[in-house]
């Protein structure tokens, strides 16, 4: 059973997004079905151009002066809490599910179609993870985690190199007392403009893409758990601040059980 509670957050207040949660004002909610999940959502629009226009249409047609300063929109988020698997997470409130995607939960942006975010888990079966440090420290968790990213987006095309760094490694104790890994690493992908040119020379590397990845790593259930946020690099300058607040919400639950 899934809840939906919507409400309007004021412009200047950036929030964190949210499968429950309580907003304010008290909203109004629906049921509808899917397994043990909940939603809550905050109504504000994400797209700061279109908010700007918006906001100076309104400001023009109520005859306001020239003097007024325009705040920043804020975010809306949802929640995501997943009560079969464990773990709950809050997301961008616009972006929109995509399922068979291969992971166990994916959203992207609809307009930034290289922006998203998954959760991995690992195998109730064949895992016995008791804490994050069975990874190592950070650092060593960081490079597994680059590690697997480039063994997912290895080619087969001829001239295509990737270049990778990982940027930061960190660890914390949330709000719930379990400790969590946080690693962000970038990746840029080249390709040849003539791949099958026979002279070097016109062999000319050019950028294909240039992306930031943000891991956050909890164990419980015996699973190890990774939610992955994808962006391009040029789009993180401008979301840095809602995109962290997504990588500080995720949480690993005890599955009743």
């Amino acid at each position: 059973m899934a809840i939906i509670l919507d409400s309007l957050l004021p412009l200047s207040r950036p929030t964190l997004p949210a499968r429950l949660s309580t907003p304010f004002p008290p909203p109004a909610s629906c049921l509808c079905t899917r397994r043990n999940q909940s939603f809550q959502a905050f109504s504000i629009p994400r797209r700061n151009a279109m908010a700007l226009i918006v906001s100076t249409y309104i400001f023009s047609e109520v005859g306001l002066h020239d003097n007024i300063a325009f705040a920043e929109p804020s975010v809306g988020f949802r929640e995501y809490i997943d009560t079969f698997d464990g773990y709950s997470l809050k997301y961008p409130q616009n972006w929109i599910q995509v399922r068979g995607a291969g992971a166990d939960i994916f959203f992207r942006d609809p307009y930034v179609l290289d922006e998203n975010l998954s959760v991995e888990l690992s195998s109730p079966s064949s895992s016995r993870y008791k804490t994050v440090e069975d990874l190592g420290p950070p650092e060593e968790a960081g490079k597994k985690v680059l590690k697997q990213y480039l063994t997912e987006f290895m080619s087969t095309r001829l001239g295509v190199r990737r270049e990778s760094n990982i940027l930061s490694t960190s660890s914390k104790v949330a709000d719930d007392g379990k400790l969590y890994y946080q690693i962000e690493v970038n990746i840029k992908s080249y390709a040849n403009t003539n791949e099958l040119a026979v002279m070097p020379q016109d062999r000319v590397p050019r950028l294909e893409w240039n992306r930031r990845y943000l891991s956050v790593l909890g164990v419980e259930n015996n699973r190890l758990y990774e939610l992955r946020l994808q962006t391009p690099e040029s789009v993180f300058v401008e979301e840095e601040n809602d995109l962290r607040q997504v990588m500080d919400s995720f949480r690993v639950n005890k599955v009743a059980g």
